[in-house]
């Protein structure tokens, strides 16, 4: 993808492509992953996209990244009972596949077949 070409979550963000919204701050919006991998499965993305990757949005802004785990946290509380996994995928070979830091938010069942990691 060109780097001009805005990500999946940019476009999310303005509007253009339509999500299930459970959250949305000035800084944070969260929500529905359209390929869950657990019950519930909320993707929560920092409205900035100039940080591909979690590595690099800890290293410039870590009190954003600790604000997307105080709402990834909130979040787990409201849509399920406090526990969850969350996880930042860095790098293609890791999984992560749009180039916008993001944290994945996962609680409840997981699908079967599927491995806890």
């Amino acid at each position: 993808m060109p780097e001009s070409e805005p990500s999946i979550f940019t476009r999310i963000i303005a509007r253009e492509i339509p999500a299930d919204i459970v959250f949305e701050n000035e800084t944070l919006i969260a929500f529905r992953d359209i390929n869950p991998q657990a019950a519930v499965h909320l993707l929560v993305v920092p409205k900035t996209g100039a940080y591909p990757s979690v590595v690099e949005l800890a290293a410039a802004e870590p009190q954003l990244l600790a604000e997307i785990v105080a709402v990834a946290r909130d979040l787990a509380t409201e849509h399920s009972n406090g526990e969850f996994r969350l996880v930042f995928n860095t790098g293609a070979t890791a999984g992560q596949t749009v180039l916008h830091a993001h944290a994945h938010v996962l609680s409840g069942a997981l699908p079967e077949g599927t491995l806890a990691q």
